[in-house]
């Protein structure tokens, strides 16, 4: 376990071991700062070593795309590309090599690879606030706002860990602005002119 990687958030120095596993609040030992530190359990895990890559002594052993001194010991499961245990990126039980993998990202063909994640609750209490500034654009924002709202039920969550508070407010803000507009098309200009008398 390297305590050095995860450092206080006030005087930026590594916090020692204990302060990882202890799961309660703590204190920074050189600034004093009451600090929770939860990490994730690969972090504590030690890291497994790769297995190295083994050079080639016989003549007729295919040899690996990437090392062409290094024995090849399975093939690339997109490409072909033969793969030393250097190069061989296990992905999900997939046998990829690095170029096979970026590329995968970059073109959104791995669906499991996940390198973002957009936080709809988010989006909808934007999409509910905001156009608050200039009202009109809330008879298009408001449906959209509750829809975002709705949607981030099904959708996964942050890592980190949030509530569901901003997706209520969005749904609350959409559905006043609803009713609003409501009131403005059908019911509130009558309303009005009958306060007026």
């Amino acid at each position: 376990m390297n305590s050095g990687t995860v450092l206080c958030p006030g005087c930026r120095l590594p916090l020692p071991g204990h302060l990882l596993v202890s799961q309660t609040l703590s204190t920074c030992p050189a600034c004093e700062r009451r600090i929770l530190v939860e990490v994730f359990p690969a972090l504590l895990r030690p890291a497994a070593a790769a297995a190295p890559a083994e050079t080639i002594v016989e003549e007729g052993v295919a040899s690996c795309f990437f090392h062409p001194q290094k024995k090849a010991v399975i093939p690339c499961q997109a490409c072909g590309r033969f793969l030393c245990a250097l190069c061989d990126v296990d992905f999900n039980g997939t046998h990829l090599c690095p170029q096979c993998l970026e590329a995968g990202q970059t073109k959104r063909k791995i669906t499991t690879l996940e390198t973002h994640r957009i936080l709809w609750d988010s989006a909808a209490l934007s999409l509910a606030l905001l156009p608050l500034l200039i009202w009109p654009f809330t008879l298009v924002t408001s449906p959209a706002a509750l829809g975002c709202a709705i949607y981030s039920f099904y959708r996964p969550g942050s890592l980190v860990r949030r509530n569901r508070l901003r997706a209520y407010l969005a749904i609350l803000m959409s559905l006043a602005q609803i009713a609003g507009w409501i009131f403005v098309f059908t019911d509130g200009p009558s309303w009005l002119l009958s306060m007026e008398r």
